[in-house]
């Protein structure tokens, strides 16, 4: 199916089931412990071997001997796989390190050898027993150091020119009467996922079968075939549950290759799972950041100029942290400057973790957004509306599809009693505490990816759904069912939905916030056409057919939908292909984030005491699944402005806190109570779902509410995160 102009009255504007908080249809499993995760799939293989992986111990450098005999010969080993042994190996296109080193050393923990027992702790064991010798070789691990060295990043589809430029920004910015330069940083993160990389692999011949937990498998099968040097119908991928991913599971890891070259070693199914201060070291992790923003405006409050500039590494190959992209679409300002430039860095991989871009991005942009509210004397939520604007500021052709941006600002400011915040910092006091209240934006791009499906009608009226879609627990089970449900006119409980399979057709997968309503449209487009062929073998004029009860009824005609398939079944395949319309209209989600937060007068605790965030994201397609969405990103943005942050050893070259004990993530105490608003919006030029995305809407913009709201109860601006007790303490106002 084509969509390539925009959505008109469809089977979906019914909302008899879409649109409606529906119950997560996989909850059950889930709660019961009986879902069926990776590295505990004991009903695919029998008596499979454990692989445990060893991870480089310098950052940068060559392996000058690797002795496995000792290992080889320690109780219940089978196998032990290096790269001298696993054979010629490629890279995938997603991958910008080798997934097995040796004998180069490209970053910290890199994989360069799999123990293979048969029980975890001998595999464990015997690992302590392999003897490697480094030539180790100067690296580069201080951002703040190689800043002058980064250079401009090419080009992609996501990241945009490296450089924008529209009208004169350096003269506007020195002629505004009032202006804004200030710098900002944003720390290392890891994505501290609960399910880490694990993955069971098995041949059969020349056929290998994975079950892994990764987000997007067809990128996992493209990469892992091109690996291994085999083609890709020899490849299967299979993920129906994924514990948290946040964008590291995007992409091929070492636990996939590594599983798969340890059963062609061990001639049997084997299953790894990277151990846990691996996974910061040896996967991905967001890359930090240094942001120079200046704005410069009118006394009425008015942008005339506005200029972002970020720095961030990667090894080299890598891509840059996005950091400018929102800064491109949200404010308006006719003097315009955007600059990204990349530093090669000798750090583990940096890329994509939980809205990449505008997460830092608006961390920065957002505070300084604040400063220049302050500067002008100017309330926060007016000057961002002063500033709106109803088109791309770069380029004024391209309208946005919808643009609730002022509506969110004004509801969320009603609903937190925003009209109460005194606007002199460090006024208001109680017992112990200093209060203050904050805000910022939140945006978010929608990006549109063709996404295919398939469905099976049954004689009984039961319709199966298949496609290679994942559910990282954001509910994608559930949102597929209903739009199944939704199209056909059966009950959701008829609904049997399959996922997670590279058998199935192709997805758009589950990342950068284009998971649901790309993945539905794709099911929409199956069931348009499984509709026209209902009707057709009922003799039904398929524009006329209405579904609904689990009948098909034309006029007085009513037949139940099941009678089309007889005896056997209708299969239905289509995917949702998409036109210019993206390049017509600019495309994106928008909210704005309150947080009221307090600090302790005398030891500095600072506190969050309440949370909203109001989204307009097109059509939500499930409420209450939307909610959790939102509520838990709002807590990975509390995390990012208050504590997280990946250690750099500037001397060795990786992650000191690499595991859940020294990065700290938020808990249940740190949260305090947290309230979501959708506002009632439907998109027509986004997709026929009408819909757009929400799951890192809801992270955008957080860190920098709670920086603002710290500022506004003492006064002290912190502009490096995370907003740690070491960077205030000593200038808090006196205790009186």
């Amino acid at each position: 199916m084509k969509f390539d102009t925009p959505a008109t009255t469809n089977p979906i504007d019914h909302l008899k089931v879409v649109g409606h908080p529906h119950d997560r249809i996989d909850g059950p499993l889930k709660t019961t412990g009986t879902a069926p995760y990776a590295y505990e799939r004991h009903d695919v293989v029998a008596e499979p071997a454990y692989g445990y992986v060893l991870g480089a111990a310098i950052a940068k450098g060559r392996i000058a001997r690797l002795d496995t005999s000792a290992a080889e010969r320690a109780p219940g080993v089978i196998a032990v796989v290096t790269a001298d042994n696993a054979g010629k190996l490629g890279k995938g296109n997603f991958n910008t390190a080798r997934l097995l080193g040796g004998p180069e050393v490209e970053h910290y923990h890199q994989a360069i050898a799999l123990v293979v027992a048969e029980s975890f702790e001998q595999a464990r064991s015997a690992s302590t027993l392999v003897k490697v010798d480094y030539k180790a070789e100067p690296g580069v691990f201080d951002l703040r150091a190689a800043r002058g060295s980064a250079s401009p990043p090419e080009e992609t589809a996501i990241s945009g020119p490296p450089d924008t430029s529209v009208g004169s920004f350096a003269s506007a910015f020195t002629e505004a009467p009032v202006t804004l330069d200030e710098t900002y940083t944003t720390p290392d993160h890891s994505h501290a996922m609960m399910e880490p990389h694990a993955t069971l692999a098995a041949w059969e011949g020349d056929a290998l079968t994975v079950w892994t937990s990764n987000q997007m498998i067809a990128w996992a099968t493209g990469d892992l075939a091109a690996t291994l040097g085999i083609d890709r119908s020899k490849v299967r991928v299979v993920s129906p549950y994924i514990g948290g991913g946040f964008g590291g599971k995007l992409f091929l890891r070492a636990d996939v290759l590594l599983a798969a070259l340890g059963a062609k070693a061990a001639g049997r199914p084997v299953k790894v799972a990277l151990q846990r201060p691996l996974i910061p070291n040896n996967t991905t992790h967001r890359p930090a950041t240094i942001q120079r923003i200046r704005i410069g405006a009118e006394r009425d409050g008015t942008i005339t100029a506005i200029g972002h500039e970020s720095w961030s590494g990667d090894l080299p190959g890598g891509g840059p942290e996005t950091a400018v992209g929102q800064t491109r679409l949200l404010y308006a300002g006719a003097n315009r400057m955007t600059a990204m430039r990349l530093a090669v860095l000798n750090l583990p991989e940096g890329n994509a973790m939980r809205a990449p871009g505008e997460a830092p991005g608006l961390m920065a942009l957002e505070i300084a957004m604040d400063e220049m509210a302050e500067k002008l004397g100017m309330d926060p939520v007016e000057f961002r509306v002063r500033n709106d604007t109803q088109v791309d500021p770069e380029h004024p052709q391209r309208p946005f599809s919808s643009r609730p941006f002022v509506e969110c600002l004004r509801l969320g400011a009603e609903r937190f009693g925003w009209s109460r915040r005194d606007p002199r910092p460090a006024r208001v006091r109680e017992g112990n505490w200093l209060v203050g209240m904050g805000m910022a934006a939140a945006f978010r791009n929608n990006l549109l990816m063709k996404s295919g499906a398939r469905v099976r009608l049954a004689g009984d009226g039961s319709l199966t759904v298949e496609t290679d879609m994942t559910d990282i627990g954001t509910g994608s089970y559930t949102i597929i069912a209903q739009t199944a449900a939704e199209m056909t006119g059966l009950p959701i409980e008829k609904i049997a939905v399959h996922l997670g399979d590279s058998d199935y057709p192709v997805s758009a997968g589950s990342g950068g916030q284009f998971g649901a309503n790309n993945a539905t449209s794709g099911v929409f487009a199956a069931c348009a056409k499984l509709r026209e062929e209902v009707a057709r073998r009922l003799g039904f004029n398929s524009e006329e057919a209405e579904f609904a009860g689990g009948q098909v009824r034309v006029g007085n005609r009513s037949v139940p939908i099941g009678e089309a398939a007889g005896e056997g079944e209708i299969v239905a395949e289509d995917a949702i292909e998409y036109g210019d319309l993206d390049k017509t209209y600019q495309q994106s989600t928008f909210g704005a984030h309150f947080v009221e937060a307090a600090v302790d007068v005398a030891t500095g605790e600072a506190r969050i005491r309440r949370m909203l965030a109001v989204c307009a994201a097109g059509r939500i397609i499930n409420p209450k699944s939307a909610r959790s969405q939102v509520i838990g990103a709002m807590t990975m943005g509390a995390g990012a402005a208050l504590m997280e942050e990946l250690a750099v050893d500037t001397r060795r070259g990786f992650f000191v806190n690499h595991d859940l004990a020294g990065y700290e993530v938020p808990v249940h105490a740190d949260i305090p109570h947290q309230e979501v608003i959708f506002l009632d919006e439907t998109d027509p030029i986004s997709s026929p779902m009408k819909a757009k995305g929400v799951g890192e809407l809801g992270i955008c913009g957080v860190g920098a509410a709670v920086a603002n709201a710290l500022y506004n109860a003492t006064g002290v601006r912190v502009r490096d995160y995370p907003i740690t007790l070491d960077k205030y303490l000593d200038r808090l106002p006196d205790v009186a």
